[in-house]
């Protein structure tokens, strides 16, 4: 959230007003067998005359090592129109290990993030063995994402310039917001002319659309889906689609589909700092520290911090200058998971003794970066191409500028720097059509809708809204910390949402957590 989810929906903004994400993992690749036309799916149901080669085509699985199986299936560029040209789609299944009910597919979130790599790679983490004994674990690329057709903008150096120069101007100032539209403008122009037609179709409503083929062409009457941060809103807005082929849907993390791109960035400033307000509380009670005094002095060291690199940027042993918009990723990385709290002492620790390179480490694994200068995968680039297809933009500097206001005064320190993310997306080479609105799912299969209290990149009212808004939601919360619950929380979490998955077990209020 930069984001929308984890790993995440973030809304970052960097030193040039961009958002980016990371989720890089490693997988192994598959290839793709089309079948002749045919009037109906692997499961029967018949389709309309276009879309006959999609929903007919018979993958061909291979295995790919590690008890896993690997392919690839084919998708129309645009549904709107199929014979526009087609794209691809990998997949990767762990079969299930017990008696099996069905193909459960899995999206980790992101945009941009790999369910491929989260099903090849860390299939536990996803999963717990129950669920893998009775679904075939299934994780696949969304369009523009990994090993599908994916987006593509820069190469490695122009993506370090992208992500880490710091704008030589004050922020929010003519100057810096000019500035700023020049690099977004040209990331821009440098997707569309790498990446061709595709990236007009990289919307969640045409990846919720490929989920459909991928349920039917792996056998599957109804869709059984664990999705978790941005893959929740993938999820609903699957089940606003295809009402009537919900089987069992998890949306953890939950996405709020009616939220503007303005509430969002508010929303999350405040979750951010909230999770900030946490780690400092649970910090200065600690022995090794970095801050001393009560939790609003803490927080006041923090914003000296980030005020000191942009005026002084220090230097890292690579060479690279760390700004604001770096140091802020390395803040709010750690912030997911309060396993991690005690990295972000260290990192605080380094930065407050000069050092850079603890920061850069945190905001490159966030951004997939490598230590060689590489990147790992195209999770930033699909981020922004998904995110700037999704929501509506306005840079009119006067908009902008009292959005800004707002967004500080509701979180001072992490708003801030949240601010002005609508240049990213505001000069898109496409922009999005439509409204922002409810999704309610109407004649759709119970739901489950879990929210954690204290989550920062996907706040606990964004799950109660989206379990209020679906006419079948069910509400489950874990009163905690952390980005998204299941598997990573309490067994009161898990228990629930293996009863839902593996027995239909429904419950009848929220279990609280």
């Amino acid at each position: 959230m930069k984001t929308r989810t984890r790993r995440r929906t973030h809304l970052l903004a960097t030193s040039a007003a961009i958002v980016a994400v990371a989720l890089a993992l490693s997988g192994c690749s598959g290839f793709f067998q089309q079948a002749a036309p045919s009037t109906s799916t692997p499961t029967g149901e018949s389709v309309e005359g276009d879309l006959e080669p999609f929903y007919g085509q018979v993958l061909a699985w291979e295995n790919c090592g590690d008890g896993l199986q690997c392919s690839t299936a084919t998708a129309p560029l645009n549904w709107d129109d199929p014979d526009q040209g087609e794209i691809e789609l990998a997949l990767v299944r762990q079969v299930a290990t017990g008696d099996r009910i069905g193909s459960l597919l899995v999206n980790p979130g992101g945009p941009g993030a790999s369910g491929y790599d989260a099903v090849a790679t860390s299939v536990d983490f996803v999963t717990d063995d129950k669920l893998q004994a009775g679904f075939d674990v299934v994780g696949f690329d969304p369009r523009g994402v990994g090993r599908s057709t994916p987006v593509s903008c820069y190469d490695d150096a122009d993506m370090d310039s992208f992500l880490y120069d710091i704008i030589d101007a004050p922020r929010g100032t003519d100057e810096w917001i000019a500035k700023s539209e020049t690099v977004s403008a040209d990331f821009g122009a440098a997707c569309s002319s790498s990446t061709g037609a595709l990236l007009e179709y990289v919307d969640t409503e045409n990846a919720a659309r490929d989920l459909d083929l991928l349920r039917a062409t792996l056998g599957d009457e109804k869709l059984n889906y664990l999705g978790y941060s941005y893959g929740t809103f993938l999820g609903a807005t699957y089940a606003e689609l295809y009402p009537d082929n919900v089987g069992r849907l998890v949306l953890d993390g939950a996405l709020d589909p009616s939220t503007s791109n303005f509430d969002v960035t508010k929303t999350q400033a405040v979750g951010f700092e909230n999770a900030l307000r946490a780690y400092l509380g649970a910090c200065l009670e600690g022995a090794e520290c970095p801050f001393d005094g009560t939790v609003d002095d803490a927080l006041g060291t923090v914003a000296a911090l980030l005020a000191s690199v942009d005026a002084s940027p220090i230097a890292a042993a690579d060479g690279r200058e760390l700004g604001s918009g770096a140091l802020l990723t390395a803040i709010i990385y750690p912030l997911y998971s309060q396993s991690s709290w005690p990295v972000l002492s260290e990192m605080f620790t380094a930065v407050m003794f000069g050092s850079a390179d603890e920061a850069f480490s945190l905001a490159d694994g966030y951004n997939g970066r490598n230590a060689d200068g590489s990147y790992r995968d195209n999770s930033t680039e699909a981020f922004l191409s998904i995110n700037c297809m999704d929501y509506a933009y306005n840079d009119d500097p006067a908009a902008m500028r009292a959005q800004a206001a707002e967004i500080s005064a509701a979180a001072p320190i992490i708003g801030t720097y949240l601010s002005f993310g609508d240049i990213g997306c505001a000069n898109w080479p496409y922009a999005f059509e439509g409204e922002r609105e409810p999704i309610h799912a109407a004649g759709a299969a119970p739901i489950l809708v879990i929210g954690t209290t204290n989550d920062p990149a996907t706040p606990y009212v964004w799950a109660q809204n989206l379990a209020e808004q679906l006419d079948s939601g069910q509400l489950v919360t874990y009163e905690g910390e952390g980005h998204t619950a299941y598997n990573k929380s309490n067994q009161c979490v898990n228990d629930t949402v293996d009863a839902y998955l593996l027995e239909g077990t429904v419950p009848a209020t929220d279990p609280l957590c």
